[in-house]
């Protein structure tokens, strides 16, 4: 990282964030699993400062640069893929939609394998925990295809919270869509949680299966105009909204 004026010694997850490498707790579970080396020697220890201008850092052998140019991207997730950046079983990720952007790109939460929908990607770090830190109530939108008793009764349950294996959820908005056969219905979930199957298991605690699951909207991002397997990048205004929601992180860091 040679040639960059010195700004004293940083937390090293904080590099690797700044980077575009991962969000800060990716960046902390790269470095826990001896993922990330100082000049030539791998780190395992959180908290560890480095000079970013006098050391060589290094991910899986790759040495950082520096900051990435950052982009924004706003995905229509096709089943069948993970959410996140690589996969030790070598099952398509999200990743493999994005062979022409030649930055490392990560994505804001998850949405399961059998989950389509919206799914934003991106090498900014300090945007991506502003969204997904529970303090911003970041709201994400659902359409859920479910078989069961779907009644007002079990519906007023989510609204007020379910007790899950993890804890009690947050309220959710929930509004019946329509129905598809004897048994089967079309309902809207807003959430702005994140757990694991979060919408499936919610389903599943009134007694309902979830058929297919879509996310139709992050925040006040939709899927207009973008097709299944598709992606397009952010406008200017979309970064600068998204940012507005989440803390305004890069406001203090860029100066805009």
């Amino acid at each position: 990282m040679e040639g960059r004026a010195s700004g004293g010694p940083e937390r090293l997850q904080k590099i690797l964030s700044r980077a575009g490498i991962a969000s800060r707790r990716g960046a902390e579970a790269m470095i826990q699993a001896g993922r990330v080396t100082v000049d030539g020697q791998v780190v395992t220890e959180l908290g560890t400062k480095v000079d970013p201008a006098e050391a060589r850092i290094a991910v899986d052998g790759k040495a950082i640069e520096g900051p990435e140019r950052q982009v924004y991207f706003l995905l229509n997730k096709p089943k069948g893929y993970l959410s996140t950046a690589r996969d030790d079983r070598g099952r398509k990720t999200v990743l493999d939609l994005f062979s022409e952007v030649r930055e490392r790109i990560y994505p804001v939460g998850r949405l399961d394998y059998d989950t389509e929908g919206l799914l934003l990607l991106t090498n900014d770090g300090a945007l991506m925990n502003g969204l997904l830190h529970p303090r911003y109530e970041v709201e994400k939108t659902y359409v859920a295809k479910v078989q069961g008793p779907v009644d007002e009764g079990r519906l007023e349950q989510m609204r007020k919270g379910l007790a899950l294996e993890d804890g009690m959820t947050a309220p959710a908005k929930v509004k019946l869509l329509g129905r598809e056969g004897h048994d089967t219905h079309r309902v809207e979930v807003r959430i702005h949680e994140g757990r694991n199957r979060q919408v499936r298991r919610m389903f599943a605690a009134i007694g309902c299966e979830v058929l297919a699951l879509r996310r139709v909207r992050f925040a006040f991002l939709d899927l207009h105009d973008v097709r299944t397997g598709a992606y397009r990048a952010l406008t200017k205004e979309e970064i600068q909204r998204l940012y507005a929601i989440a803390g305004g992180q890069q406001n203090e860091r860029n100066g805009r």
